[in-house]
């Protein structure tokens, strides 16, 4: 065993060695004898609950930031106890506090971009829509979360209308799923491509410059079948097709999606663009982890996935 661990040493010590003309490049081309200096990365703020199990909320949405290049920062609105099974309880921030969290961030850091997920109750949305009028968030993506992947409720009945009436309007994007977007207008779940557009115009009218419909778990997605999500602006609808991914791990798949969306509109990209390489991210993340048993439920994606390269692994 000891020769083993010794060769297995020696093996990585040459490599390292291969390795040092151009690190020694690197170091003498900074004067320092250390390597370059990073430039500094854009400011991405996640606005939402915490997930133990680490699949979703602000653990899935700051492994994101991390695989996507942008700096993480979060904002704590509930702390759940949940796993890939289910959530067992929830203990929400107060209100205060979540907008004291808000602003010592905001205070201290430039955010170029926020992404909001379990907002519980109606003074948490006010807190947040406050900062949003104040111009401190930066771009403002609203998942709006409504009930968890294992069917759990994670907003208080009465705070739906306060999201619709003073949150959405400030939003510039909305990444309600099939049922968040049935509730956000108040109608049965769209059963066709053609609903599903139509309740996103609906919820664009209630303010926001953007809609994505997410249509995973819609009637063509069957395995074998596509994966699309709409996306709905006052210049059109844009329909953004995928194939399914035969897999339980979807755990944190929303949250992830808003926060890739997040990532990309504070580098730089355009909202079709940013949405684009989100939903493609998120598809190497869903196929890269397709294969994994993480807990007795429905188990979390790869973010560590989100950063390879473009392509359509084989499912």
């Amino acid at each position: 065993m000891a020769r083993m661990v010794a060769g297995t040493a020696r093996e990585s010590a040459d490599a390292a060695r291969a390795g040092a003309p151009e690190a020694a490049e690197t170091r003498a081309s900074t004067g320092t004898g250390l390597p370059e200096a990073r430039p500094q990365p854009p400011v991405v703020l996640t606005i939402a609950g915490s997930d133990p199990s680490g699949g979703a909320g602000i653990q899935a949405d700051l492994k994101t930031f991390q695989a996507l290049g942008v700096y993480g920062a979060a904002v704590i609105t509930a702390l759940t106890a949940q796993n890939t099974v289910g959530v067992r309880d929830v203990h929400v921030a107060p209100a205060g506090f979540v907008a004291a969290q808000i602003a010592a961030v905001a205070d201290d850091i430039a955010i170029s971009a926020t992404k909001t997920g379990m907002l519980a109750d109606r003074a948490i949305i006010a807190a947040v829509a406050d900062e949003a009028r104040r111009g401190r968030l930066g771009r403002l993506v609203v998942d709006p979360v409504m009930v968890a992947t294992s069917g759990d409720l994670l907003i208080a009945p009465d705070a739906v209308e306060a999201l619709r009436a003073s949150l959405l309007p400030l939003a510039d994007l909305v990444t309600p799923n099939l049922a968040e977007a049935a509730r956000l207008v108040g109608e049965d779940i769209a059963g066709s491509d053609a609903a599903a557009i139509r309740q996103g115009q609906a919820i664009l009218g209630m303010g926001a410059r953007a809609v994505l419909v997410k249509g995973g778990d819609g009637p063509a997605a069957g395995d074998g079948g596509l994966a699309i999500d709409h996306l709905v602006t006052r210049e059109g609808v844009r329909s953004l097709p995928l194939p399914r991914i035969a897999t339980a791990n979807t755990h944190g798949t929303g949250c992830t999606l808003a926060a890739a969306i997040a990532a990309h509109l504070a580098l730089g990209l355009s909202l079709e663009e940013a949405v684009a390489a989100a939903k493609s991210a998120v598809w190497r993340g869903l196929t890269a982890a397709r294969g994994w048993r993480l807990g007795e439920g429905q188990g979390p994606l790869d973010h560590a996935a989100l950063s390879l390269p473009s392509g359509e692994p084989s499912r």
